[in-house]
């Protein structure tokens, strides 16, 4: 099991934090202040999709201060339905109104959705998005190591910045990094979910990745060094080691470790050179490993069939492009096809909730599932297959080209 913490102790400023949302609109010229969206979230209703807050009087605040999803802080965040705006926008700042303890932080995050209805990666409030997008969602996160933050309010500002982030390439993102067990059955992941045995999802070490509890919005291709087997998986905690450490993304917008190069996780460089005099980024504990990823049992044990800790192929699917599926399953993994048939070899898995990547499709063995009964199978990967009548598209007729 790999340990991991949590950063601590202090306020985050984020965006406009130090001026009123009155401020920030004066402060542009007549012409811009009308093209700003501007908005308060709404910090009062708490429902399933959100982890350990609650609302105390006129303040949001942790349900429950020690409970610690793993080694770290008290934690939980709040995730208000999307917003939808009258323009595009491709930054929104944030102002947090309230009390926070010295030993507290409140950090504020935001996504957008693209004209593809995928989401952006969550970025922190004030940095500039992945695409312009008129939908928004923020995620209001608390942490404490000892008195309890109260948010009485988020005021949210959209804009668009004059040089936004390079677009999203056409492949996700590959690349090879070391993976753990993370285990902990009967524990509770950094979203919520409560881990099941031989449960089918993973962790990476910063939330900019962090899907939704029951979605997969964010969802890995890890396969073993020679590709014969894979899991398509959720990523539903934040670990192992670290939490800002979005070591996919480049230099430009790393969270951290930005001398670090793009693919090499922070917990790499510690244990193999002595990055950080080899400690995670809290300083407090010594690296015991080189993991950039946490694998749930079933994972590691079913989809790609590890007896130990070893290297991995890891495809970030959300930093690609192309059409999209949602596996829909009774719970149980769908096994991936080297063909389309359903007595062809099984090459690995795609767990429940797993948002995958339809590269084309083919004509194969008819098969019925929760979305009907299709002879169309998708390409999701190379040489792996699924029917399409586990895959929800939004339509009965291919969403890809033919292969």
């Amino acid at each position: 099991m790999t340990r991991r913490t949590r950063t601590t102790g202090r306020v985050v400023a984020l965006g406009v934090a130090a001026l009123s949302l009155p401020a920030v609109l004066a402060a542009a010229p007549a012409q811009a202040r009308t093209a700003e969206p501007a908005w308060s979230a709404d910090l009062s209703t708490v429902d399933g999709d959100d982890v350990n807050v609650a609302v105390r009087g006129d303040a949001l605040t942790l349900r429950d201060p020690a409970w610690r999803p793993a080694e770290g802080v008290g934690q939980g965040y709040l995730l208000p339905a999307g917003r939808d705006l009258d323009r595009p926008v491709n930054r929104v700042t944030a102002r947090v109104r309230g009390d926070v303890p010295a030993d507290a932080a409140v950090e504020v995050d935001v996504r957008g959705r693209t004209a593809d209805r995928d989401w952006t990666e969550w970025t922190p409030a004030g940095e500039v998005l992945a695409a312009s997008v008129t939908t928004v969602q923020v995620r209001v996160t608390l942490t404490t190591t000892g008195a309890t933050p109260a948010v009485r309010g988020v005021d949210l500002v959209g804009d668009t910045a004059p040089a936004p982030r390079a677009g999203v390439a056409a492949a996700p993102l590959t690349f090879r990094v070391f993976a753990t067990r993370e285990g902990l059955p009967g524990g509770t992941t950094a979203n919520g979910h409560v881990i099941k045995q031989r449960d089918h999802f993973v962790a990476l070490p910063s939330r900019r990745g962090l899907a939704p509890k029951n979605t997969g919005d964010y969802t890995v291709r890890v396969c073993r060094t020679d590709n014969s087997r894979c899991e398509y998986a959720p990523v539903w905690d934040v670990g192992p080691w670290n939490t800002k450490d979005d070591y996919w993304n480049p230099p430009s917008v790393r969270q951290m470790w930005q001398d670090l190069p793009q693919g090499k996780p922070q917990a790499q460089a510690a244990y193999q050179d002595g990055y950080h005099g080899g400690k995670d980024e809290s300083g407090r504990r010594r690296v015991g490993n080189p993991a950039g990823i946490d694998l749930g049992d079933g994972t590691f044990w079913d989809g790609l069939k590890l007896s130990d800790n070893a290297w991995v192929n890891v495809s970030y699917l959300w930093t690609g492009s192309g059409p999209t599926g949602v596996v829909g399953t009774a719970g149980d993994p769908l096994n991936i096809r080297a063909q389309a048939s359903t007595s062809a070899a099984v090459k690995g898995l795609a767990a429940n909730t797993a948002k995958v990547i339809i590269e084309c499709h083919v004509e194969g063995e008819q098969v019925t599932g929760p979305f009907g009964t299709s002879t169309i199978w998708d390409r999701i990967g190379p040489d792996h297959y699924v029917s399409d009548a586990y895959l929800r598209t939004g339509s009965d007729a291919p969403v890809a080209p033919k292969c």
